[in-house]
């Protein structure tokens, strides 16, 4: 693979941070649709030029936490670089440096959700795999562990016995089958649904765009909506959607207003934020993905029913917030990518 040297000096555009090609196609094109001018940063195999200032415009981190699963290991750090650049010139970044770090650890996720006053699942790091198992002894079974560092339910696997972890805890430990990319596994209760599904919040520019209905009866923990990574019968029959729009939970939902707050707190413009409704009340949030993408599905009933898609609701706040970046004497337009 050829390297590139991130772009400096061009005219303002959006540039899009990521790693992850199959992604990002639903957003360039909605991008397309309203004439914004927009540029790809492909990560790895690139170089920035400690010297030069970044290029004018807005930036977009649509980094990942499961990066290192399709490209190379050290893909985070960097992210982090690129975005330490950008911070360092005073760029308007969308999701920038503090929400990356949010993005890649489900600790510091579940320390904002518990600090925030919201119903988390009791939850151990463990760091090894012989700590995985002292941890998961005080928890009643069944629980289940995730990565500390992961997306598209990375390490998620249900336990329905100590006995049983214990078996499989080499698979836990560095060159094992299930090894934690950052060496930190999650120890974690098991939250039963009241009905075989979870919910999936979406929020752009920090405000609920609609819920969508994912369902869980085939035991998936894959939960990532993209077509690139949705799981061949994981629901219960074929007559029940994988993913659809819950029409019961609105902006005026009690818990999509705590949400908002939380985001607007730690400064996060896009995210999807995963929970569980448990037959005896409670409301359990469990997840925050700052690299949310979203089901086609159900973005084609939106478009069907007349309401505005998420990938278009974000290419508009987009645009707007690219307006808002750059000079006024200066008109984007065109497209391109690196």
């Amino acid at each position: 693979m050829s390297s590139h040297t991130l772009p400096v000096g061009d005219a303002p555009a959006v540039h899009i941070i990521h790693d992850n090609q199959e992604w990002i196609a639903p957003f360039t094109d909605a991008l397309d649709r309203l004439g914004v001018a927009h540029v790809e940063w492909l990560l790895p195999e690139t170089t920035i030029d400690l010297a030069a200032e970044p290029p004018a415009g807005l930036f977009w981190s649509r980094l990942s936490a499961s990066a290192h699963t399709r490209t190379d290991p050290q893909v985070k750090e960097y992210g982090r670089a690129v975005l330490d650049w950008l911070a360092a010139a005073g760029r308007r970044v969308i999701n920038g440096r503090d929400v990356y770090e949010l993005e890649v650890s489900k600790i510091r996720q579940h320390r904002e959700l518990a600090g925030q006053g919201l119903d988390v699942p009791r939850t151990a790091a463990a760091f090894g795999s012989q700590a995985l198992v002292e941890a998961a002894a005080g928890f009643t079974p069944p629980f289940i562990t995730k990565h500390n560092q992961g997306g598209k339910g990375l390490g998620v696997r249900r336990f329905d016995s100590l006995a049983e972890l214990e078996a499989a805890a080499d698979e836990f430990a560095p060159g094992g089958t299930n090894a934690p990319i950052d060496g930190i596994t999650l120890i974690q209760e098991y939250v039963q649904p009241a009905q075989p599904f979870i919910t999936r919040a979406e929020f752009i520019g920090g405000r609920f765009h609609y819920a969508v209905r994912v369902d869980v009866s085939g035991g998936s923990f894959e939960l990532c909506p993209a077509d690139a990574c949705e799981v061949p019968g994981a629901g219960a029959s074929p007559d029940v959607p994988q993913f659809a729009r819950r029409n019961d939970v609105t902006a005026a939902t009690p818990l999509i207003a705590r949400l908002e707050t939380l985001l607007s707190g730690l400064g996060i413009e896009i995210a999807g934020i995963e929970f569980i409704e448990t037959a005896d009340g409670r409301e359990v949030v469990y997840d925050i993905n700052t690299n949310t993408n979203y089901n086609p599905s159900v973005e084609s009933a939106e478009l069907s029913a007349g309401r505005q898609p998420a990938v278009d609701r974000i290419a508009q706040y987009v645009s707007d917030t690219l307006a808002e970046a750059s000079p006024p004497s200066v008109s984007p337009a065109g497209s391109a990518a690196w």
